[in-house]
């Protein structure tokens, strides 16, 4: 099993949940973030005073996934999230070791 983190711009939201919805991708978890890479951030002007934003709003997708179903996932976001511009976002993937649904005890791929 793997865990799929991936950070996005927040108006890829919406197409990434559908792209990945149609691979059978159900359930995630998704976090407003704030954070910043290369991007760096930018100068805004606000009542004419400029100021830095150093951190930009992101969107974190995690979802834990079968290792048969990694590639696919990861070309899906991929594809969907990209924009050709800086910014666009990364994506981490990690092993799970175990993982426990609560309510029916159910263990690794059957409690995804």
């Amino acid at each position: 099993m793997k865990k799929v983190e991936a950070v996005i711009k927040p108006f890829k939201l919406e197409d990434v949940k559908d792209a990945l919805a149609e691979i059978g991708i159900t359930g995630m978890t998704v976090s407003e973030v704030k954070g910043y890479g290369r991007q760096k951030g930018h100068s805004e002007l606000y009542r004419g005073a400029e100021y830095v934003v150093d951190f930009l709003p992101k969107i974190k997708m995690e979802m834990v996934v079968g290792a048969d179903m990694l590639e696919q996932v990861v070309n899906t976001i991929v594809e969907a999230a990209r924009t050709g511009k800086i910014g666009d976002g990364k994506i981490f993937v990690s092993d799970i070791e175990k993982i426990i649904r609560i309510r029916t005890g159910e263990t690794d791929i059957e409690a995804v």
